[in-house]
């Protein structure tokens, strides 16, 4: 392991270790409160006393790459307990998603206190699931906390879930089989990242209350409870909702993402709240997937050690000044700001227009645009934010050429436009049903015309939700992804508005039964207004 260590380092260029000479305790036996053991692994370098404690909690094992890297912590300064969530890799109890783990998180820390070897400070670190863990401890740990990187990930994962009132299929299922897959064999949790083409069945099967037996072959509570608790205000989801207490939270916080991350719009909303609270949060982000080399070995690495240094240790030498630093996407350039949102841009609306025009000229008078969605032919997914190898941009044009994809263009840029910030859409709509959801995606249009994804969002409509007008027109507003991107000059902007994204999106079926046991399907008939009373656009944040 040394030498993958070193290979590894040298490759992504992390800051130099200050030892390989690294011991590794394992198979601690860490007790919770309900007599259920954790078994926890142990990283120090040889001969050191007492240094600070970086805490990680993973329900993915404490080998491979998790062992990798608590071995770089420890080869930089610190040492590191790697710890197994409740009911994975010989941890005892059953595992139910982020239902325990603030109990358990508690109890791993209140044990971690009391050892000789602690040194009155820890911190916590990890991505996606490992950085849910931090945030359900956070409020409770104590001052012993000193320092925070949680990358990729949320403090509530119920709105990555069933984001706006949708529910994301192809990631649950995805992460599902992980899950119940990944200790069968050494390789298992890394060939499930590649299995898309396997789960090709349960994306397409209704009910969806079968999924899993179709794919993992037995009933999987947790999925089970995901797609029965799905209608909005669902009290199921508030004991595991940690979002309440970020404010609370007084360690310095780092946060790591990536423009095309699942997590990506909650873990923004986490980084505003603790502004908002008048705390100074670091801020990252980079043009990158959740699952990303990137996040697993390079920044995913140095961020948290140059964070860390700097509030544990006092050495400030490998941390940046500016608070937050982004990819712009489009310039291909880092940047640097005290803030997000960045001072200086301000939302601009740009107009949907008849005959597919897109400006920042007000609409004339036309006739609504129109097409059907029909779930049993439901419009695919292309890239974007997705659990799986093909997310991040990619071309549309295929997708574009569907009949149930509208798409709204500009006029070719006459300068570079620069799009930084929150995007939203804004759209009058009138459906047949419903049940029926608009999809919204903002996509960069070469003079190829190759169109490339950027942005995009979904809302799911339900009886009254939001409110008709006596007319039957619905005002939407669609919360997309946040964006850094330049269009270049000679390029165009693109709104594609649709009723769905699959699989990454459950379509929706139309007929109004549950998420988890409906089988009928409906087609709707869709109209999108652009007109001075009904005035739809995309609202881009732009430099004044």
């Amino acid at each position: 392991m040394s030498i993958s260590s070193r290979i590894i380092a040298k490759l992504c260029k992390l800051p130099p270790a200050e030892t390989h000479d690294i011991v590794v305790e394992r198979g601690l036996e860490i007790p919770m409160h309900d007599g259920v053991i954790l078994l926890a692994d142990r990283y120090y370098p040889r001969g050191s006393n007492k240094l600070p404690t970086i805490l990680f909690r993973t329900p993915y094992g404490r080998a491979n790459i998790n062992g990798l890297t608590g071995r770089f912590f420890a080869e930089r300064g610190f040492q590191v307990l790697l710890q197994s969530c409740r009911g994975t890799f010989g941890s005892g109890g059953e595992f139910n998603p982020m239902h325990t783990e603030k109990d358990d998180g508690l109890a791993t820390v209140e044990w971690m206190k009391k050892q000789e070897w602690f040194s009155g400070e820890f911190a916590t670190v990890g991505g996606s699931y490992l950085g849910y863990v931090q945030w359900a401890i956070a409020g409770n740990a104590g001052p012993e906390l000193k320092a925070m990187v949680p990358q990729i990930t949320a403090s509530d994962f119920h709105g990555k879930i069933s984001p706006n009132g949708s529910f994301t299929l192809s990631d649950g299922i995805t992460w599902a089989n992980m899950i119940c897959t990944q200790e069968n064999s050494a390789l298992s949790l890394f060939t499930s990242m590649f299995s898309s083409r396997k789960l090709q069945p349960a994306f397409t099967h209704l009910p969806l209350c079968d999924v899993d037996s179709l794919v993992m072959g037995k009933k999987v509570q947790f999925w089970q409870d995901w797609i029965e608790h799905i209608e909005p205000g669902d009290e199921w989801w508030e004991s595991i909702d940690h979002s309440g207490k970020v404010a609370e939270v007084t360690a310095p916080v780092s946060f790591v993402g990536g423009w095309y991350d699942v997590f990506l719009p909650w873990m923004m909303k986490d980084y505003i709240t603790l502004k908002k609270a008048g705390r100074k949060p670091y801020l990252m982000i980079g043009p990158w997937p959740h699952m990303s080399m990137n996040m697993m070995f390079k920044e995913g690495i140095t961020e948290p050690i140059a964070w860390l240094k700097a509030q544990i240790l006092g050495d400030r030498s490998q941390l940046r000044e500016a608070p937050v630093r982004f990819f712009v996407m489009g310039a291909k350039e880092w940047r640097e700001f005290p803030e997000w949102p960045p001072p200086g841009y301000k939302p601009q609306n740009w107009y949907l227009h008849s005959q597919g025009g897109l400006s920042i000229d007000t609409p004339v008078e036309s006739e609504p645009d129109q097409y059907l969605y029909d779930p049993a032919d439901p419009t695919p997914n292309v890239g974007g934010a997705i659990l799986n190898m093909k997310a991040g941009a990619k071309d549309n044009r295929s997708l574009e050429a569907r009949a149930d994809v509208l798409v709204y263009t500009s006029e070719i840029l006459k300068d570079d436009l620069e799009v930084i910030g929150p995007v939203n859409a804004e759209l009058f709509v009138k459906s047949s049903l419903e049940h029926t959801d608009f999809f919204v995606r903002l996509c960069d249009v070469y003079s190829s015309g190759k169109s490339i994804n950027i942005c995009d969002g979904i809302l799911r409509l339900r009886p009254g939700q939001p409110a008709r007008e006596k007319d039957g027109i619905i005002k939407v507003n669609i919360e997309m992804w946040p964006t850094a991107y330049r269009f270049s000059k000679e390029h165009r902007v693109r709104l594609q508005v649709s009723s769905g994204a699959h699989p990454l999106f459950a379509r929706n079926l139309g007929s109004g039964e549950p998420l988890a046991t409906g089988t009928t399907l409906k087609v709707a008939d869709q109209m999108i207004y652009h007109d001075p009373a009904h005035p739809s656009a995309v609202i881009l944040p732009v430099l004044e």
